[in-house]
């Protein structure tokens, strides 16, 4: 399944994230929430959030272009990201700032609500851990290894139908994405 990453939508769920935690958390905490919350979002509603591309990596899977932003500062030098979430710093990853919310739909705000709420307390250890045990991830031994869309939705059973009605979905909004 293609997709074209959402910057704007990804630093508005990030932020809201390291909001809710109250403006600082590790940097492999806020990688498992993205991905959980982009999971949940693509499970329920056939679409993620973010539209990162997914890889399964030692520490679990990781959303690769928002990796990217934060182990890589001159990645994300001026851009969105940039403007309101501080390069990593010892592990850590902080706002800058108010960060607008206007991206993400009540639905999706709602939904970041619910992940914080189910593993916000969690340690980044656990997240890991319980990443670990998403039947999608498989070790990529000291790799890395691309988890397909379809991979999520066919661990959670479905049809081979369902999931080409999605893949189309995200090929038509991909496509749209590149023309606007």
């Amino acid at each position: 399944m293609r997709t074209r990453f959402r910057e704007e939508k990804t630093t508005q769920a990030a932020a809201r994230l390291l909001q809710l935690r109250g403006g600082t958390m590790s940097h492999l905490k806020l990688i498992k929430l993205l991905y959980l919350l982009d999971r949940a979002a693509l499970v329920r509603w056939g679409r993620p959030v973010t539209y990162d591309s997914y890889f399964a990596m030692p520490h679990g899977p990781v959303l690769s272009f928002t990796l990217d932003r934060i182990h890589e500062p001159e990645v994300s030098a001026g851009s969105y990201w940039d403007r309101y979430i501080a390069p990593k710093r010892n592990h850590e990853v902080s706002l800058r700032g108010e960060c607008p919310r206007g991206q993400l739909s009540a639905a999706e705000l709602e939904l970041i609500g619910e992940i914080f709420e189910r593993h916000g307390h969690k340690s980044r250890w656990e997240l890991r851990d319980l990443t670990h045990t998403l039947p999608e991830w498989q070790d990529p031994q000291g790799s890395s290894r691309r988890i397909d869309p379809a991979d999520i939705l066919r661990c959670e059973g479905f049809s081979e139908e369902e999931i080409q009605g999605v893949a189309s979905d995200l090929e038509e909004s991909a496509l749209a994405d590149a023309v606007l």
